[in-house]
């Protein structure tokens, strides 16, 4: 007997899922040798369970909202909802990314591709030209047709990629596949249409309806209107809402509302009211909700005419308004000036005993504030407290405003200590008031008392004063007063570096230059120190007085901090050069300015383009662009006049520049006199750029110190 050769381990590998047995556990795939793995260092499994704190959990972790990036891993999200072989489909998409030989041969392979299949490849796609190709191969299959759920997948498919008006084609391409489109499909293009809102395309797709001879239903008919009213096409509802009516259909009342909503937007009171007459004879009288509804359209618009006519139809059919309708009604008469008709309402509601809202109160009471009628509103207030409310801080801020502007600044003051006492948080609007009839009746002992409190309460009364100094010089008529009380608070040292900047801008705008730069001066003697705004307004005020020296000491102090000066400080200084015969340095700036700047000013672009017009030493080209600034509405003054000087004296001549100027004073854009200044200007300014050219020739071949030692004038001694 020959000698047995001993076992030896034989490998079996299993791939995939196996059928389980009563003696073999589940494998799932990968490499096994007699249910032995070949690494035998498996990691150890943790069985204790780990605790869950809820303190720790945070809802928008970033980790949690992170979106899904991978193309990958998006495929294999969506591919567990489908078939094996839809998945099939979709992965061979997705590998070769195009329709091609590759997906064609991927799809051969298959016996037969079902409509359902079709439909299920198509709900998932979202490259539209692979989607159009997939549908017209799978229609050239021998003995298929595709039905509607294809087409309706299709369409969708389309739709979400933006492809809606390929979408709109389904029924003709269904008709030429002998498939008459039914109301369905319609529907599902009206739908997707007037959920984005595209208004005349629901209307293109419903004259597509009537063109294959689908009749809508009531439903869809709805559908249809309230697209386009909402879109406000509200010509192209009525023409629609008559051939509803002219084929027999029954209206429901939503239909009505859709319509008559519409033409309350559009302020066609007299076809709401005829539309309403429709209601009552053929089906039933509007309700309380409809005619509340009817009157916030209106509101909303602002057509308080077209909200009475349509109250007085609500109290004609004996329609009992509710706490609603006269909240709706109230708040629009308040905001259209209309106070005394809402008191009217308010007082209706009294006598029905309504529950009236605390919004309703605070409407009327600002609304009468806003009239002057004071008395009335405290009324209100009184009324307030006396059903049960707490009045809000905005409320009293209306009331307090009122108050100072009646000039009973006792009593304003009185409710700014309630709103304390009843711990509302104050702000700077609950004090503005007070402070600005302070200000206008020169209390400024008062004025300082109520800085004081406000300061024990809280507030950062720097920074409220700041915004009180704004709201001040917006009027011209009250920058002096301004003034005034800033410089009774600088006595008890109540200012700070923006408070300045306010004054002083203000100042220079209404002509006061020599006190703004009184207070500049003076910021620079105190241990503040001055800022960029300070700066900008320093040198807008200098140049104003003619001082260029300060004004360019300003300008370099901003540069040794690395800022940039506004455009406004820019062009100030640039006119100021060019005014006192500085061209070159002001077209420095202007360079200067279009690099640092964003929005520089168009002088300075068109200077450049002057600039670069006069290399072709030609006078036209010059003035094509004189001619468009003139087009833009834009007025030619220092900076541009000294562009052509400085473009003419560098790369042109002196005769080419004096067409220009003849050329403006023709056009009676320059005067004669201005035309003689220029034209020194301009000679003397060659002059200069002559002597410098010269100067660095001589520089140049060793020959300055020869005309030092003959006293040359040419050179500086």
């Amino acid at each position: 007997m020959p000698p047995q050769t001993p076992p030896t381990n034989k490998l079996y590998f299993y791939y995939g899922h196996r059928k389980p047995t009563q003696n073999r556990p589940t494998v799932h795939g990968g490499l096994f040798t007699n249910r032995r793995t070949v690494n035998p260092h498996k990691p150890p499994i943790s069985t204790r369970p780990t605790s869950f704190n809820f303190d720790n959990w945070d809802p928008d972790s970033p980790q949690l909202a992170q979106p899904i990036t991978d193309p990958s891993a998006h495929f294999f999200s969506v591919a567990q909802s489908l078939s094996p072989i839809a998945r099939y489909i979709v992965d061979s998409f997705r590998k070769h990314g195009q329709w091609g030989p590759q997906v064609v041969s991927d799809l051969n392979k298959l016996r037969r591709v079902t409509p359902k299949l079709v439909a299920e490849v198509l709900k998932v796609q979202d490259d539209p030209r692979l989607s159009s190709k997939f549908f017209h191969w799978a229609g050239k299959q021998k003995g298929y047709k595709h039905d509607f759920a294809c087409y309706n997948a299709l369409a969708y498919c389309l739709n979400r990629n933006n492809q809606f008006r390929a979408a709109d084609q389904v029924p003709e391409l269904m008709n030429m596949q002998g498939k008459a489109p039914t109301e369905k499909q319609f529907e599902i293009l009206i739908r997707m249409h007037a959920d984005a809102n595209r208004g005349l395309r629901v209307y293109h797709v419903y004259e597509k309806m009537k063109k294959f001879g689908v009749r809508p239903r009531v439903f869809l008919y709805n559908r249809i209107l309230d697209a386009l009213v909402k879109t406000n096409h509200v010509n192209l509802a009525m023409t629609v809402y008559d051939d509803f009516r002219n084929e027999g259909l029954v209206e429901e009342s939503i239909t009505y509302m859709i319509l008559v909503k519409g033409l309350c937007k559009e302020g066609r009171i007299n076809e709401v009211s005829e539309l309403l007459n429709l209601m009552r004879e053929k089906l039933c009288k509007p309700d309380v909700f409809a005619y509340t509804a009817m009157v916030r359209v209106l509101v909303s618009e602002g057509n308080l005419d077209g909200c009475l006519r349509i109250w007085e139809e609500m109290l004609n059919d004996k329609v009992l308004p509710d706490v609603m309708a006269y909240s709706t009604l109230i708040l629009g008469l308040c905001k259209g000036n209309r106070v005394l008709k809402g008191y009217e309402l308010f007082k209706e509601m009294k006598e029905r005993k309504y529950l009236i809202d605390r919004v309703i109160y605070g409407s009327l009471i600002e609304a009468f504030v806003g009239e002057g009628k004071i008395g009335l509103a405290c009324d209100l207030l009184k009324d307030l407290m006396d059903s049960g409310y707490r009045a809000d801080l905005a409320i009293y801020n209306s009331l307090i405003k009122g108050l100072c502007c009646a000039n009973h600044i006792e009593k304003a003051h009185k409710l700014f200590q309630v709103t304390v006492q009843e711990d509302l948080q104050p702000d700077f609007v609950t004090i503005k008031p007070m402070l600005v009839s302070f200000a206008e009746s020169k209390n400024l002992d008062d004025f300082c008392k109520l800085l004081v409190e406000v300061q024990k309460l809280g507030f950062n009364v720097i920074d409220d004063l700041g915004r009180f100094f704004s709201f001040m010089v917006e009027k011209e008529d009250r920058v002096m007063i301004a003034v005034e009380v800033f410089d009774h608070l600088k006595l008890k040292e109540y200012c700070s570096i923006s408070i300045y900047n306010i004054i002083m801008e203000a100042l220079y705008h209404i002509g006061e230059v020599d006190q703004a730069l009184l207070l500049f001066r003076e910021l620079k003697n105190l241990h503040f120190e001055p800022d960029l705004s300070s700066y900008n307004i320093g040198i807008r005020c200098f140049t104003e007085i003619g001082d260029i020296q300060e004004a360019c000491s300003c300008y370099n102090m901003i540069k040794q901090r690395s800022l940039v000066p506004s455009s406004g400080a820019y062009y100030s200084l640039v006119k100021g050069l060019c005014k006192t015969g500085y061209i070159d340095e002001a077209m420095m700036l202007i360079r200067d300015c279009l690099a640092n700047v964003t929005n520089g000013p168009m002088e300075f672009k068109y200077s450049l383009a002057i600039l670069h017009m006069c290399k072709k030493n030609d006078a036209g080209k010059v003035i094509e662009v004189l001619d468009e600034m003139v087009q833009q509405g834009m007025l030619l003054d220092e900076v541009i006049y000294s562009a052509i000087v400085c473009g003419m004296c560098e790369h042109g001549t002196i005769d080419e520049a004096r067409k220009v100027f003849t050329y403006l004073r023709d056009c009676k854009l320059l005067t004669e006199a201005d035309l003689i200044v220029y034209d020194e200007v301009l000679v003397d300014h060659t002059k200069t750029k002559t002597a410098d050219l010269m100067l660095s020739g001589l520089k140049f071949f060793g020959l300055e110190s020869k005309l030092k030692s003959k006293g040359c004038k040419l050179l500086p001694s």
